[in-house]
């Protein structure tokens, strides 16, 4: 394999997708992570614990001794081998530990007694991370910002993806942002969906043009916050309006939450457990805004969902589900979002359907 320099040029990783071998000890990486990142460490957790022990207590040269005991015969072999494979899958990548420091330099010591010459990243995770930090901030401060909004159901996201220059935050936070948003697999940690928020906006500016396009979202996303910066310049921003019509609003609505989402559960947990997670998901998303619904009008939704869910069960019928999700729109959801939209009138461009949205922004360039 061919020399190639160590690396401080962090916005080239971050553009062009480069991939990257964390040699951090496992809860370092799942502290924070970034996108194409993947965790090979040199230290197990109760490695690198015990290490920096000895090296609060004895000192440096000491903590690189237990090191090197620690980590030596089958296990260094073992990290070492899992290294050359991450190398043979991406041999442009490069590594990088905590500060680039003593950790990144091991590596590639041991990589290149193995016959590989793999670069580092200068300054290593703290380097990217401030990096990114900077970068939100500034894509955020100078940014021209578009908010695609509308009802719920009106197929928001799929008219996102569509538009020219989208930052999809739903997809980041994976999280829908309603009480019914949850998907089959976590969320990122409030981190790994700021490092994602950057890298994406780097990609908007750098390779699109013209206004970034978002969806219209809460502060919370799920469990992930918006950063206040972001949230501030989204409250100010021109509005594009998704209308449809309530009976597709409703078809949408179905297909995500319950069609979709059964077949999520089922792929990840088979057909019995899979089934009793799916409607937990829904009941338990019903039950999470009973406050707001009111008690009276909680206990007939839910009693419909049930219904519902039984029907589903006996037959493998979904339509039954309409009748909560009509409700649901006309009783909770539509209101609360045209009073909110109602605070925003001198900022609309537009309002239509999906092709209406499309080719307002086509002719706008």
């Amino acid at each position: 394999m061919a020399s190639r320099p160590d690396t401080d040029d962090y916005l080239s990783l971050f553009l062009n997708d480069v991939p990257l071998m964390d040699v951090r000890a496992p809860t370092e990486f799942a502290r924070g992570r970034f996108p194409l990142a993947e965790n090979a460490p040199l230290m197990n957790d109760d490695e690198r614990h015990r290490v920096g022990v000895c090296y609060k207590e004895k000192g440096q040269a000491k903590a690189i001794e237990l090191g090197h005991q620690l980590v030596s015969g089958d296990i260094k072999a073992q990290r070492i081998e899992a290294w050359k494979r991450f190398v043979a899958r991406h041999p442009d990548g490069y590594l990088y530990c905590f500060r680039g420091g003593l950790r990144s330099s091991i590596s590639q010591q041991w990589l290149r007694e193995s016959g590989i010459d793999y670069p580092k990243v200068l300054g290593g995770y703290k380097a990217l991370r401030r990096f990114l930090i900077d970068s939100l901030e500034a894509r955020v401060r100078d940014g021209d910002f578009r908010i695609l909004s509308g009802r719920t159901g009106t197929g928001k996201t799929r008219v996102l993806r569509r538009l020219p220059n989208p930052v999809d935050l739903e997809a980041l936070a994976n999280h829908r942002g309603s009480s019914f948003g949850r998907q089959v697999t976590p969320q990122p940690t409030q981190i790994d969906f700021e490092n994602g928020l950057a890298v994406a906006l780097l990609k908007a500016h750098h390779l699109a043009h013209g206004p970034v396009y978002l969806e219209d979202e809460s502060r919370l996303i799920g469990r992930c916050a918006l950063p206040e910066p972001l949230r501030v310049r989204m409250a100010e921003a021109p509005l594009l309006i998704l209308e449809q019509p309530l009976p597709e609003r409703v078809a949408l609505i179905r297909q995500d939450y319950v069609e979709d989402m059964h077949a999520a559960y089922l792929a990840r947990d088979g057909e019995t457990a899979g089934w009793l997670n799916f409607r937990d998901y829904l009941l338990s998303a019903i039950d999470r805004i009973r406050r707001r619904l009111g008690g009276e009008r909680h206990q007939r939704l839910r009693q419909l969902m049930a219904q519902a869910l039984a029907r589903q069960e006996a037959t493998g019928e979904v339509t039954g589900h309409d009748a909560w999700i009509t409700a649901l729109l006309q009783d909770y959801y539509d209101p609360m979002y045209d009073y909110q939209l109602s605070q925003k009138g001198g900022r609309i461009l537009v309002r239509g359907g999906p092709e209406a949205i499309l080719e307002f922004v086509h002719r706008a360039g």
